[in-house]
């Protein structure tokens, strides 16, 4: 029987993007306002593409990740039933300038493999979306989510994929939404679209992924009952964004899923990786994608 990678008297690594959503879920837990029984935890704070990269590599032991990149790694982690991004009318929108909107709409489908467009990485749900709704996409271009809305401008790609904050500022810039992949997905799957999860490796005994769980339970439950103690975690990683949007931004990427996955997020979740299958990403899944309840 192999021991655990990690005690309870060593911090244990959590990686989560600088966005406001996330800010907002780990502050409690990681500036020790709620309980955390006796566990300590050293934040790794980087964009999402770069997290998914260091969970392929395993370097961390809790993440937030691309519940597509979660598809190649099941078998070195187990997705936590709390902290997920899941939701209604948050998903990927595929953008353009006006002036190239008719060229694009016309013959939408056929014009994808021409298009050359901007993607947040390759392992991102938002690039999982591209794929399913448009096969024949295949002149993408990785980028940092928050490039992407200039280079459209600039005229480097016809395209660009946003998430996160660039749903709220995009039509400020003069762009516009080519097509919204969230509710592509919503009308395909009757489900809602799980964006990111929150996941742990599976070495661990299950008393501490337990653990885990019902702290970051207890995190995001407290940022629900006390906004305004993480404004200053949030602001401090979110500089240029005006304090509209970053509410705008927790409004819509935490819910009562972040609070618990639930039977519907499960479903979702498990819908979302039979796609994956269907389209050759992956061979097989582990049955317990899930850290089980206590």
């Amino acid at each position: 029987m192999s021991l655990p990678e990690n005690t309870s008297s060593s911090p244990l690594t959590i990686g989560f993007s600088p966005c406001p959503n996330d800010c907002f879920i780990f502050d409690a837990m990681i500036h020790g306002k709620v309980d955390t029984e006796g566990l300590e935890f050293q934040p790794v704070i980087e964009d999402v593409e770069t997290l998914n990269q260091k969970a392929f590599d395993r370097e961390l032991d809790i993440t937030k990740l691309s519940y597509h990149a979660f598809a190649y790694i099941t078998k070195y982690y187990q997705l936590l039933n709390s902290g997920s991004a899941l939701g209604n009318g948050c998903g990927p929108l595929l953008i353009g300038k006006e002036e190239n909107l008719n060229y694009i709409f016309t013959n939408l489908e056929s014009k994808m493999s021409n298009l050359t467009i901007a993607i947040p990485g390759t392992f991102t749900t938002a690039s999982f979306l591209l794929a399913l709704a448009f096969p024949f996409a295949a002149n993408t271009i990785e980028m940092n989510f928050s490039e992407i809305e200039d280079a459209v401008l600039k005229g480097d790609v016809d395209a660009g994929l946003i998430i996160h904050e660039n749903r709220f500022t995009y039509e400020q810039k003069g762009l516009k939404k080519v097509i919204d992949l969230g509710e592509f997905w919503e009308t395909l799957a009757i489900a809602p679209i799980p964006l990111g999860g929150i996941v742990i490796k599976r070495s661990f005994d299950d008393e501490l992924k337990q653990k885990v769980n019902r702290i970051i339970r207890r995190s995001v439950e407290f940022a629900f009952a006390y906004p305004k103690a993480s404004k200053a975690f949030v602001k401090q990683h979110a500089q240029t964004m005006s304090e509209a949007v970053m509410k705008q931004h927790i409004d819509l990427y935490v819910n009562n899923y972040s609070i618990d996955l639930g039977r519907e997020g499960k479903r979702a979740v498990k819908l979302f990786f039979d796609k994956a299958l269907e389209l050759g990403l992956i061979d097989k899944l582990n049955e317990d994608l899930f850290v089980n309840p206590a």
